[in-house]
């Protein structure tokens, strides 16, 4: 079991930007694939970006270069730099150990609301 605490959330405007961090307690390069996901009010949570230990990345349509994810081996962290938020982005995000395939482990979740 990997423990994943997310920080970093809450309220910015349209067109702000926030940074998410993910603090692990397994060593990050021990983690094959770490990943941020979206989950909005009565719906499932969706992939936002993932990142492996190659330091191939993936990102969602909807946040192709407005979001940066990264790993900080020395951290122990992973972050998720969101630029030009929008409306749309507001959900609660959650970070996980673990491929888009696997069941994985999830951190508690943080809430971001993009409002004006």
């Amino acid at each position: 079991q990997i423990l994943l605490v997310e920080s970093g959330g809450g309220l910015v405007q349209p067109g702000g930007s926030l940074r998410l961090s993910c603090a692990t307690s397994r060593r990050l390069f021990s983690i094959s694939t770490m990943g941020w996901y979206r989950q909005d009010p009565g719906k499932q949570r969706e992939l936002v970006a993932d990142i492996t230990t190659g330091g191939t990345t993936y990102y969602a349509e909807s946040v192709r270069g407005r979001f940066a994810i990264s790993r900080g081996n020395a951290e122990n962290t992973v972050h998720l730099q969101m630029n030009n938020l929008r409306l749309e982005d507001t959900g609660v995000y959650y970070c996980k150990a673990g491929s888009r395939w696997s069941t994985g482990s999830w951190g508690q979740g943080t809430q971001i609301t993009v409002s004006s």
